[in-house]
């Protein structure tokens, strides 16, 4: 699949269905690294995976003792996510909705979002209010300096985000820590392997 994002339509759900539809599967079905990484400090319990696509983070959630909400635009892509679980007997509750308007109904131990867009101008505000007391908030987007980078993302240019503009969405004293960085990870593209930079937020609530 391409790593272009053209169409004007990108963040309405109908864009995202039909752009699932067009490809067997879309992503490796692997966990992202940042969240292996953050969850493996934290005892298990409630977890938001929001913009949960296919489900590979949310399935490892589940697999490593997480209550996982998993929201996702497209129906198609949340019924490959529930049925890789259904075959490991594996509970997830899987959620269709429209993240530019939807909003959690309850508050989580970890909130994890992988490479939304701030769906158009809503912010990160909404995910950080749905942060249990206690709990972890991490954000992890394109960062907007790989706009020139190994991958052509023209996008980036209107839909990446920094780690700071989300942390600037953060009341300070609701948080014991927050911490915004660039971190780099390799990934292949047209057969070689690269490196591309990843905007990451990670917040710890009060």
């Amino acid at each position: 699949m391409t790593d272009d994002i053209s169409s004007a339509d990108e963040l309405d759900p109908t864009w995202w269905e039909e752009r699932y539809r067009t490809f067997d599967r879309m992503w490796s079905g692997h966990v992202n690294p940042s969240l292996a990484q953050v969850a493996a400090d934290q005892a298990p319990g409630t977890a938001l995976d929001a913009g949960a696509g296919e489900g590979a983070d949310a399935i490892w959630l589940a697999e490593h003792g997480w209550r996982v909400t998993a929201v996702d635009a497209s129906q198609t892509a949340l019924d490959r996510g529930a049925a890789q679980a259904a075959a490991r007997g594996l509970e997830v509750t899987w959620v269709q909705a429209d993240l530019r308007t939807w909003t959690p109904a309850e508050r989580y131990d970890l909130v994890t979002s992988h490479y939304l867009h701030a769906e158009g101008g809503r912010g990160w505000a909404w995910l950080a209010d749905a942060v249990a007391p206690g709990g972890t908030l991490l954000v992890v987007g394109h960062d907007p300096s790989d706009l020139d980078g190994p991958v052509p993302r023209p996008h980036l240019a209107r839909l990446g985000h920094t780690a700071e503009q989300v942390a600037a969405d953060l009341d300070p004293a609701q948080w014991s820590s927050i911490e915004a960085q660039v971190v780099e990870r390799p990934h292949r593209h047209d057969g070689a392997e690269v490196v591309v930079r990843d905007a990451v937020l990670v917040a710890r609530r009060r």
